[in-house]
């Protein structure tokens, strides 16, 4: 029996979430320092009904905690997000870093889903519209507007921003939109269509020259072509237009600094001043011989085509693709220079080696073309060996680009279906969901013999459940989540001020049993509360009854200490109230005569 009472004082019953755990305390003395090797029978959670400690955490993450202690490998559950898994660790205070390499990989997927959801939250793609709180916040007035004194520029600003730069905002930010991408592209088709030849208008000269005769003769010289006169104007309004919603998203912007620095307001604003510098050039620097080669920098134009990935959110999960697969891509770009480097050496000392009359590979440089052709798989076929080796040389090129282009890619497209993904959900998601409600923590049980209230029973309230109504509670009962005094203070008081009080004091089962010890036989003693001298009270007179008395007490000297029959009765009425009210019987003629 001994060794049975030892093994059982040795074990811990943890009850978490619901689900009882018992282990050795010992097994929780493994890992120091953490919360589980802490316990103490003093603690708020310990239950010593039924001698266990409760903790209101997940079951399921504590029974890998729990195993941890025990084996010293901590795994990570598949059915649990990593987040929770994390706090969970947090709260037991585990680090994380001891899960297992075998579920290190599934662990941290969670890691890099919270890195995906930030870019995405960085690319601005939600369309929902923001409160006005936020958008003072955004545009720095935001104390102006818990004052109430917001200009008239200040509730104008974030409006035209809207227009011209969040095109789902509004049915008028849509119009504004679709005529921004209109004019786009109106551009971008009238830049390409003056360059075909149907479109340009020959420059035309009369030269007149003199005849062998020595008569005058003239014809006709066509030295250039020009674009269409209709192109000018097409571009002048394009760019019209550009010039004045730059302005506008400019003046109207939150943060001058971040708007500058912007790469697609860059390649705007840069694009717009290429044709007012183009404009200058053909007014003043047309003569200069080599004047056609500016045009050259009017190229920029087309990169207008940014701009619409201010209306299409493919376009930025596409950029944000390419940037967040930076090292494959150089990975492949580093594969592809050696490669060719490689090959090209390769394939000009193979086509050297025999007679070859039509040896394409003059040079190493012009070998770099052909390897480069070769491992992309695309194979103009301006350049082939022609000697055995060097077919074969072309062979091992081909294979060698196929899985160099291969290895990286697969992890762009993986890339690129994360983010659509996570935009796609983001997009179901419910914009409004159910706030969660803090937590009430609960209130701290009483001790045993704390003052504050008396039970019914004339035992002192040392319950963690007691309430006002003699229960041993100093605060108010709790029925159906709401908060109620049962009885006022007030009430209580005036209930024990009477003789009524009085009788309920006597027909308590303390009183009975002092009056009639033939009850108290067999029963359980109560221990005063308090002890109280009493003065030696004569008999009442004038009574009778039927059963024979028992015989009064010796008479105690002036010294001696009577137990009082006397009840406390506390009520309190609250946390923040120090209202209470006692009232004491003291005497045992007013108790005797009520009982009778």
């Amino acid at each position: 029996m001994n060794l049975i009472n030892m093994d059982s004082e040795n074990r811990v019953v943890l009850n978490v979430g619901g689900i009882r755990h018992e282990t050795y305390k010992a097994t929780l003395k493994k890992i120091p320092a953490t919360r589980l090797s802490r316990l103490t029978e003093a603690l708020a959670n310990y239950d010593p009904i039924l001698n266990e400690y409760f903790f209101d955490r997940h079951p399921g993450v504590f029974a890998q905690v729990l195993n941890y202690y025990r084996t010293g490998k901590l795994h990570y559950p598949t059915d649990v997000c990593g987040p929770l898994f994390e706090e969970e660790l947090e709260f037991w205070g585990l680090d994380s870093n001891q899960v297992e390499p075998c579920c290190w990989m599934t662990y941290t997927q969670h890691r890099d889903t919270q890195e995906t959801l930030a870019v995405l939250d960085r690319l601005d793609l939600d369309t929902e519209k923001p409160s006005d709180e936020e958008l003072a916040r955004k545009f720095g007035f935001e104390e102006d507007y818990y004052k109430g004194t917001i200009s008239w520029w200040q509730e104008m600003k974030p409006r035209i921003w809207s227009l011209f730069d969040e095109p789902y905002s509004s049915n008028a930010a849509k119009t504004i939109g679709v005529v921004s991408v209109f004019f786009i592209c109106i551009s971008i088709l009238s830049f390409c269509l003056k360059t075909h030849p149907d479109m340009r208008v020959p420059y035309v000269r009369n030269i007149t020259v003199k005849t062998a005769n020595g008569s005058n003769g003239w014809f006709l010289d066509k030295t250039q072509t020009n674009a269409h006169i209709a192109f000018f104007y097409i571009e002048c309004v394009c760019n019209a237009w550009f010039t004045f919603e730059i302005l506008v998203r400019f003046i109207s912007s939150p943060n001058k600094c971040e708007f500058i620095k912007s790469s697609v307001n860059i390649i705007d604003y840069i694009a717009t001043l290429s044709f007012y510098i183009d404009l200058v050039l053909q007014r003043f620097a047309s003569h200069l011989e080599n004047a056609d080669i500016l045009e050259f920098f009017s190229i920029i134009r087309i990169m207008r085509l940014f701009k619409l990935t201010r209306h299409s959110s493919g376009l930025k999960i596409l950029i944000q693709t390419f940037r967040a697969s930076a090292k494959e891509l150089t990975l492949l770009v580093f594969f592809l220079v050696l490669g060719i480097v490689i090959f090209a050496s390769l394939v000009y000392y193979a086509e050297r080696i025999q007679p070859n009359p039509h040896n394409d590979f003059n040079s190493i440089p012009l070998g770099l073309w052909w390897a480069l052709v070769t491992m992309t798989t695309v194979g103009y076929g301006d350049m082939a060996p022609k000697t055995y080796i060097g077919m074969f040389v072309g062979a091992l090129c081909a294979l060698a680009g196929v899985l160099t282009i291969a290895l990286p890619v697969p992890v762009i497209v993986s890339n690129f279906a994360m983010y659509y993904s996570h935009t796609q959900a983001r997009a179901k998601l419910p914009k409004k969901r159910r706030r969660v409600l803090p937590v009430e923590q609960p209130r701290q049980p009483r001790l045993p013999g704390a003052p504050g209230g008396v039970s019914g029973c004339g035992t002192p309230g040392s319950g963690p459940h007691s309430g006002p109504m003699g229960s041993g509670g100093t605060g108010p009962r709790r029925m159906n989540n709401k908060t109620k005094d049962l009885v006022s203070p007030k009430s209580v008081a005036q209930l024990f001020a009477g003789p009524l009080g009085a009788s309920i004091v006597a027909m308590s089962p303390r009183t009975m049993l002092d009056l009639n010890p033939a009850l108290a036989m067999g029963k359980p003693s109560f221990q005063p509360r308090v002890p109280t001298p009493l003065a030696a009270t004569p008999p009442a007179s004038g009574t009778s009854t039927t059963t024979a008395a028992p015989p009064p007490p010796p008479a105690a000297p002036p010294s001696m200490v009577v137990p009082s029959i006397a009840v406390s009765t506390t009520a309190s009425v609250g946390k923040d109230s120090g209202i209470s009210t006692t009232t004491t019987t003291t005497t045992q003629e007013t108790s005797k005569k009520a009982f009778l």
